[in-house]
């Protein structure tokens, strides 16, 4: 007898998001399902306006909904209050933007240490745990240093290492090489592939680049509000 399959960790069925009203309502997504197993690496891909970056921010917790439901480990994300979406976004999930999003006269431990923050941790939990994160991402040694300081990989780099020390159980990166040149793009994406590898953490990552999106085992094409195509990708060797 066949096992049954397991519990995707994201279910998206039939989700639509409408902006505006009457006449200047604009339908971003027109019923989506997707399943994302845990440990995957996907990346979402599309042309603009294809809907894909308002999909993320939806699992993200970061927007809701029209219609639709959004499970997360089996929970109906569309039917918590604003508290509770908030509370999951902080316990599971870490973002990486293309624009870096750092507090720019705060140094880089003080900025990975943020999330821990909001949690309320100690002064001394949260310089532990920065300073692995930082060195988790090769930062070792840069703890003291303003974005100013940096180059752009390394605040990305920081940003990594901000997204990664609440130990989420997903990373959700919006085109996050966007700002960075070939060779620092390439060691981002090397230490993102490694979070999933290494340490089983589930990527969804939104980019406009084939080279980038070369880094995931799975590419979601969106267009129109629809997803058109879900392709996995054979793995080499």
């Amino acid at each position: 007898m066949k096992s049954p399959e397991p519990t995707p960790l994201i279910r998206l069925r039939g989700i639509t998001k409408t902006f505006g009203e009457g006449s200047a309502a604009f339908q971003a997504l027109k019923g989506v399902d997707l399943d994302v197993a845990k440990g995957e690496f996907v990346a979402i891909m599309g042309p603009s306006g294809s809907g894909k970056s308002t999909a993320m921010n939806i699992i993200g917790c970061l927007d809701s909904p029209s219609s639709g439901t959004y499970e997360y480990h089996g929970t109906h994300v569309e039917k918590l209050s604003r508290r509770q979406r908030a509370l999951l976004r902080r316990n599971f999930l870490g973002f990486v933007f293309q624009g870096f999003n750092l507090l720019a006269r705060t140094s880089a431990l003080e900025n990975v240490e943020l999330p821990l923050i909001y949690r309320g941790a100690s002064t001394s939990e949260r310089h532990s745990a920065g300073r692995a994160a930082l060195e988790q991402v090769g930062l070792a040694g840069w703890e003291d240093h303003t974005p100013a300081e940096l180059s752009g990989g390394q605040q990305q780099r920081v940003a990594l290492a901000r997204a990664i020390i609440t130990q989420p159980s997903v990373l959700l990166a919006d085109e996050p090489t966007g700002n960075l040149d070939s060779r620092t793009s390439r060691e981002v994406m090397d230490l993102i592939a490694a979070l999933n590898r290494d340490h089983g953490i589930t990527v969804l990552m939104v980019t406009h680049e084939p080279d980038m999106a070369d880094y995931a085992r799975r590419i979601v094409r969106f267009v129109d509000g629809q997803v058109e195509s879900d392709h996995r990708r054979q793995e080499n060797g």
